[in-house]
């Protein structure tokens, strides 16, 4: 059993929009390396891969495109994740209030969870698509004829090769990626709030410090679960049109012919380095912005 205090969903909302901002200027590095990563090429016989893990993903992007090219697709992102976030803690913020008989109740963690998986639903109408851009733009190279000048022509193009069905691919892949991992994530950081609270304290009281630990595990607890159809997603959003006429389930069995179950964790390695610092960044700024706006407008 957990404290949950119930909040205002207009306090919620904005103070996930925070989070999400900070959680994208944390993690958006990692984030370029990962799609990577997952989404280069298969060497052909005798030869090197393109990149032999997250290190050198890193510098071959830094040499090739400078720091500048680990923030490629930023802006489609930050665009998005200030209404993702604020539904997605809105999300769960009403999964939590459904279960509760009353104000007073204190949920199991089995009931944390399945209000995280409601934060995952709600978020995929927004998260689809901006995923889809960010990830086209990610992929691509400097140095060769770009495809995209950017988020607004990739959208562009998108709609005119197939409206929205063409922005929305990979929705089946978001969802079966974001919903037990969102179920994951909430209930990780609630159950790390609990346990770090001292006893005799409220969970008002924990340090940044505190905060940012909890936040951090949630997000590498988040992407242990999260990983494997995250693959799939960044596979089938960035393929040509027509690759995978059945989606996802194309996806996965073509890679399971072609590469194997490791393939399902390319990317591990950059995903677990950017969870800790971009998710702790998440929940901290989540927290200081709920705090500010209960001294602001305490009666709301």
């Amino acid at each position: 059993m957990t404290e949950t205090k119930p909040v205002n969903p207009i306090k919620t909302f904005f103070a996930g929009g925070v989070g999400g901002v900070c959680l994208v200027a944390a993690g958006q590095p990692f984030d370029t390396i990962k799609v990577r990563l997952q989404t280069m090429p298969l060497p052909a016989a005798g030869q090197s891969p393109l990149y032999t893990g997250t290190i050198d993903c890193a510098m071959q992007t830094i040499r090739k495109e400078s720091v500048f090219g680990l923030y490629k697709g930023m802006a489609a992102p930050i665009v998005g994740v200030t209404p993702m976030y604020a539904v997605c803690f809105l999300g769960f913020g009403v999964g939590k209030r459904l279960q509760m008989k009353s104000p007073d109740d204190q949920l199991t963690y089995v009931q944390l969870f399945a209000a995280g998986m409601m934060a995952g639903v709600f978020t995929t109408a927004i998260m689809a698509p901006g995923e889809r851009i960010k990830c086209l733009l990610q992929i691509q190279q400097s140095g060769k004829v770009k495809k995209y000048a950017g988020p607004i022509d990739c959208t562009k193009q998108l709609w005119r090769e197939g409206g929205i069905r063409s922005l929305y691919r990979g929705t089946a892949a978001t969802l079966l990626r974001d919903i037990p991992a969102s179920g994951m994530y909430f209930m990780t950081y609630e159950w790390l709030q609990h346990e770090l609270t001292p006893a005799g304290h409220s969970r008002s009281e924990l340090s940044p410090l505190r905060t940012l630990f909890a936040g951090g595990m949630a997000g590498v607890f988040n992407w242990c679960v999260a990983i494997a159809p995250d693959v799939l997603k960044s596979r089938l959003q960035t393929a040509p049109h027509g690759m995978y006429p059945r989606g996802i389930r194309d996806v996965f069995v073509h890679l399971m012919k072609t590469e194997g179950p490791r393939a399902l964790f390319k990317g591990l390695g950059a995903v677990m380095i950017r969870a800790f610092p971009a998710n702790a960044a998440c929940f901290l700024g989540y927290e200081m912005a709920l705090k500010f706006f209960n001294w602001m407008l305490p009666d709301l």
